[in-house]
């Protein structure tokens, strides 16, 4: 369960809601705290298991359907001769991602986490311990996709990318700013389609930098090819 969106709260009702909130605020605010101090605890241990083993991990997120499984397989191709590359895919049921990125040559494994609508540290601690990623690799967590609650959950990652299509909008950093303000770096998906929808790519940026000037960008197509040498190139730079 997630306990902060209470995704898994099927039965909850309106008129519940109305009736309980000025009760249970504050106990809402302290078990959210609870919870993010816990996954804080197991993140921080996640860290440190990555920087004794020099592995590079990055968070990637985004909403369903950006193209995130794509472009991981593609760019587990591209690269796996260069720098070992292990992936954990988070999804809600299925192994279908986790199957498409091991046909690409990945180490692939794939985490289920049924009603929850994202990975925690925890349950990346237990994946570490089952996918067990060679020292000196790159390690892709393919996060639920969700543009809400994963950006609340430091997994002790190296950095997070966030994926973003041209299909969405240009104005999703304002509508869900707390996913870009952490993000270190935006990748602007599926441009080939930009003659099709109406999505301004230099609004998105400044969007975005409006959440986080740090913020850094790159726009590709995992179909045409367009854009995704840069990725490599900063994929293979990362330090460890």
């Amino acid at each position: 369960m997630c306990g902060i969106c209470g995704c898994t709260d099927e039965h909850t009702h309106v008129h519940e809601l109305v009736h309980e909130a000025h009760h249970h605020h504050h106990d809402f605010i302290t078990v959210e705290q609870d919870i993010l101090a816990k996954n804080n605890a197991f993140a921080a241990a996640n860290r440190d298991y990555f920087q004794k083993n020099n592995i590079r991990a990055l968070n990637i997120m985004s909403s369903p359907g950006s193209g995130k499984t794509t472009l991981l397989a593609r760019t587990v191709s591209a690269i796996k001769e260069k720098i070992p590359v292990a992936i954990i895919v988070g999804d809600q049921h299925t192994s279908l991602d986790a199957d498409a990125l091991t046909t690409a040559g990945a180490v692939a494994l794939q985490v289920n986490t049924g009603k929850t609508c994202h990975l925690d540290a925890h349950m990346l601690g237990h994946s570490l311990d089952d996918l067990r990623p060679s020292a000196h690799s790159l390690l892709l967590i393919e996060n639920v996709g969700n543009l809400v609650c994963p950006a609340l959950f430091d997994l002790g990652e190296t950095a997070r990318v966030v994926f973003l299509s041209v299909t969405e909008g240009d104005n999703k950093p304002l509508k869900y700013p707390e996913m870009f303000r952490n993000a270190d770096v935006l990748l602007i998906t599926k441009i080939d389609l930009l003659p099709y929808v109406d999505f301004n790519i230099d609004t998105c940026i400044e969007y975005a930098r409006r959440i986080n000037p740090a913020i850094r960008t790159f726009c590709l197509s995992a179909k045409s090819g367009e854009g995704l040498e840069a990725w490599y190139q900063w994929l293979e730079t990362l330090p460890e």
